[in-house]
């Protein structure tokens, strides 16, 4: 099993040789290329997402932490441990659904998919730290 840092490079070769991300039609792509390029932007756009939301979820919790008695904080530290913890899950997990295009050309496009639904999910767990339903 390819380990989170191959991922990571996998992925960023996969959106460093996308030439010109913007020229695909997302509306409606039709090539393999243009596939890929529109999942870039969309993966792109949700860990923008991501980011935004951990920020966020991260001054939830050490405002907790502020407001608790030493013995008890905690809230961000675990925050941080959980992120790590889950963008290592996610890279891993992508990776093992992009085997079963192993060496084709749609095995970049699925990890991006993947990664891109992951991101989405996690952005929503983290934004219920914070304002839980």
């Amino acid at each position: 099993m390819p380990n989170a840092s191959f991922v990571a490079l996998l992925t960023g070769l996969t959106l460093a040789l996308l030439p010109n991300l913007a020229s695909a039609d997302c509306s409606d792509p039709q090539t393999t290329h243009a596939m890929r390029s529109c999942a870039a932007q969309d993966y792109e756009r949700a860990d923008a997402a991501l980011n935004a939301a951990y920020k966020a979820a991260q001054r939830s919790m050490k405002q907790l932490d502020q407001d608790l008695p030493d013995d008890l904080k905690g809230a961000s530290k675990a925050l941080l441990q959980a992120q790590r913890a889950w963008i290592s899950y996610r890279d891993a997990a992508c990776a093992a659904e992009g085997f079963q295009f192993r060496g084709g050309s749609f095995e970049p496009l699925m990890i991006l998919i993947c990664k891109t639904e992951l991101t989405e999910q996690r952005s929503d767990q983290l934004l219920q730290l914070i304002e839980p339903n």
